[in-house]
């Protein structure tokens, strides 16, 4: 979990292998009409995501019921989004990808994103609550290093190992 740019898919792709996990990227979830929505640089609401964040929901049960592991990328934001995700699955675990603003910021301007423009940064900011002390089940990671080490971090962590 993160916000956009704080890598996400990189991160989950690299760490789905070593831990023997399908990769779902939850950008892939959207509907179109959402999808259009940030594309035209406009921010989602509680009520454009409900629908993307019960699909995800799902998803992770049905790993769940069949015995297998995911991850699946998604900004789970806020922790009411991240409430509604454990509903029903006492298995989840959130890794909170954590970085500055300009790090951030400075990523994004140097890719290329299939609708997320980096105008919406801000509004993922303002948007976001930090996973604190009462949340259990979330590893928070520093983005500011590389990929291998991120991985090598999360894959060591107590809740995730």
């Amino acid at each position: 979990m993160g916000v956009s740019g704080s890598g996400k898919t990189v991160i989950g792709k690299a760490l789905a292998p070593r831990i023997n996990a399908e990769f779902i990227d939850g950008d892939n979830l959207h509907s179109q009409r959402n999808v259009d929505k940030m594309a035209a640089g406009i921010p989602l609401t509680d009520a454009d995501r409900l629908d993307w964040l019960l699909l995800i929901a799902k998803v992770g049960r049905e790993h769940v019921a069949h015995g297998t592991n995911c991850i699946i990328a998604c900004s789970a934001l806020k922790k009411s989004y991240r409430n509604l995700l454990r509903t029903d699955n006492t298995t989840i675990r959130f890794v909170y990808l954590k970085g500055s603003f300009d790090l951030i910021h400075d990523r994004i301007t140097k890719r290329s994103h299939q609708y997320m423009p980096s105008t919406l940064l801000k509004s993922q900011f303002d948007t976001l609550e930090e996973p604190l002390g009462d949340e259990q089940d979330v590893v928070t990671v520093s983005i500011d290093q590389s990929i291998p080490e991120i991985v090598e971090e999360i894959a060591k962590s107590d809740l995730i190992s």
